[in-house]
Order: structure tokens, then sequence, then C-alpha cells
């Protein structure tokens, strides 16, 4: 179980072979890495696993490796295109996750320089094709952690700024609290070679091109969002978890945020958010323990705008109505001005 979605596994997976599991989408979220919110996002978990199968299906056209197998209806697998009704079951192929051992808040991941196959890439790769506001970038910026340099500019970004260029980051995955890597930092711990972290690269460019492409056909911007990669048996690289979402991924449409942002820009006025900030300064592995509140839960006719932009968007790149009495996303962008 994750603080998302939930895990049932059918078949274990082993050093040389994968194994099957199905991912159970949730209605809850998370924001800010606190795991599961207060309430819950009615009809998201549906939304993201038959947003999620539109892309998996894309990118088989294309030639790039997934686990996905299919979705689930009736105990059946089926391709989105056999699906009768929404569904939030997903059936995957199954990697191991092998993670570093930690001793005094210090990470070793020479288990990683051992292991050859069949196993989940302890990263998340972030792609950044423009920076809206809510992006990490700018509190790293400010607080010296990175330079513009770093990020291939040559002076300081501002908010909503496109790139010429998009920029790839990379992150821990397995650690309580992610942080940012260097490139080099990343290709050291997870023992990979120059020639697989450059392809590695490139696979994570085309993914973020269909994501922008398909999109763009419904008036979004793709922002910026998070890629997943495992080694299959023959070390091959296989785009893992989801892709393509509004959890994985930011959109706007003209200056409103168009994912579970649109709960961080709400949250982030909240004096919750500012007891996460205290806690995260004083300790970075176990600020949850001493955040002096809890999140509310969101306003309720808030709630239902969210939901109504996972169904809406969901329905709009599938070209299907999979959601009945949803608006036009254009027609609620204008009820969430009122929020945000």
């Amino acid at each position: 179980m994750g603080s998302v979605k939930d895990l049932t596994i059918k078949k274990t997976a082993t050093t040389d072979s994968h194994g099957m599991a199905r991912f159970v989408f949730s209605d809850r979220y998370s924001v800010f890495d606190w795991g599961e919110m207060p309430d819950h996002i009615p009809h998201k978990g549906a939304s993201i696993a038959l947003l999620g199968a539109h892309f998996f299906e894309k990118l088989a056209t294309m030639g790039i490796h997934s686990h996905y197998v299919g979705l689930v209806e009736d105990d059946q697998v089926k391709k989105l295109s056999e699906i009768r009704r929404p569904t939030n079951v997903m059936e995957v192929k199954l990697v191991r996750v092998v993670k570093p051992t930690c001793v005094d808040n210090q990470y070793d991941y020479s288990v990683y320089k051992r292991e050859k196959s069949n196993f989940l890439i302890p990263l998340e790769i972030i792609y950044r094709n423009s920076l809206p506001p809510g992006s990490s970038v700018f509190k790293r910026l400010k607080e010296g952690q990175i330079t513009p340099h770093d990020l291939g500019l040559d002076k300081e970004p501002v908010p909503h700024q496109k790139l010429e260029t998009p920029i790839l980051d990379v992150s821990t995955k397995l650690e309580i609290t992610d942080r940012y890597l260097t490139w080099s930092e990343a290709r050291e711990i997870t023992g990979m070679s120059e020639d697989e972290l450059a392809n590695l690269k490139n696979l994570v460019h085309k993914v973020n091109d269909l994501i922008t492409d398909e999109f763009s056909k419904i008036g979004l911007l793709n922002d910026d969002g998070k890629i997943e990669i495992a080694f299959d048996e023959k070390r091959r690289f296989m785009v893992v978890d989801v892709v393509g979402t509004l959890d994985e991924c930011r959109f706007t449409y003209g200056a409103i945020p168009v994912s579970k942002e649109i709960a961080r820009v709400y949250y982030r006025t909240t004096d919750w958010f500012q007891a996460v900030e205290e806690a995260k300064k004083k300790d970075r592995q176990h600020w949850k323990e001493i955040c002096r509140l809890a999140p509310d839960p969101l306003p309720p006719q808030f709630r239902l705008l969210v939901s109504h932009i996972y169904c809406a968007c969901t329905n709009e790149i599938t070209g299907k109505a999979w959601f009945k009495n949803i608006p036009p996303l254009k027609d609620i962008f204008e009820e969430v001005k009122r929020f945000i």
C-alpha cells in the first residue's frame, strides 16, 4: 500500500524473471510528501488508471518498453479499447525493489554495483519544459542549492518561463525524503555506464514529447513531470509506475495549474504548510513526526472541481466520455479561478 495506490502481488519477481502484480489506483492523494491526505478525490483512481493505460499503449506503438500489461475488468486483463466502463485496476510486470541501506542518515548504494537486471532504478527523473510558480527550481535557486548555469540558463529564471530546451533533473526515489542529485551522482549510485545514462535521458525526452503532444491537443501546456525506469531481465530500460497523469505531471491552462498542483496551491496558504516547511528544516528524516500541525480537508466544492479536472482530462485525452456529466475543461477552469 502506498500513499495513493495499492499493490497486489500475483507473482514475486526474482533476479532473472519478472513477477506480476496489479496496481489499484485509489482516490487518495498526497502533497509535499505528507502521505495520505485527510480526504479523497472522487473518481481520481479510475481516471489515472485509464489515462495511464492510454500513454502506455501509445509508448508501445513507439517501440518503448514498459511494465504495462493491461487494465482489469471483471478479473480479465484487457486493452483500453476493450474496457466498457471505468476501472481503477491495472496489471503490470513486477521488478524487484532493491533498497539502499541507511546508517546515521547516510545511504549506501553499493548494492547496485552488484545488481545487473530486473530491478527498479532508484531514481526519479524529472523533465521540465517550463517553470511554473510552484516549481522546486525557484526554492533551490533561492537557497543556493543550484545556479542558473546548472540549469543551462544564462540568467535567473522567472515564474511561467518556457524553456527552449527541456531540462532533465534527477532525484533519489527510495530515501525517506527525496533529494536532488547531479547526473554524475545519479550514475555513480546506480552503477550505470555513461552510455546507459545517455540512453536513459534520451528515453525520458521521448516520453516527454509524447505527453506534450497529447495534452497540447486539448489546450494544456506540459510544464513538468516525473518518470520512473527499471531494468528488465535483459538489462533493457522499462518505463514503470505510470506516466502522463495528473499525479505524475504538472500542466497549465493559461496560468491555472491542472494537476494535483491545484491542491498544493491551496495548501500553500495554510498554517499546516508553514509547519511542514519548519519541520523539514529541523530534520529531513523525521520531519513528519515532529510537524506541529496536520492538514485540514479541502473545501467540498473545491474538492469536487479537482475531481472534475481529473475526469475531464481523461475523457478529453482518450476521446471517450468515461465519466458522465463532466463539464468541459474550459468551463471547470472558470470555476477554479474563484478558489486560487
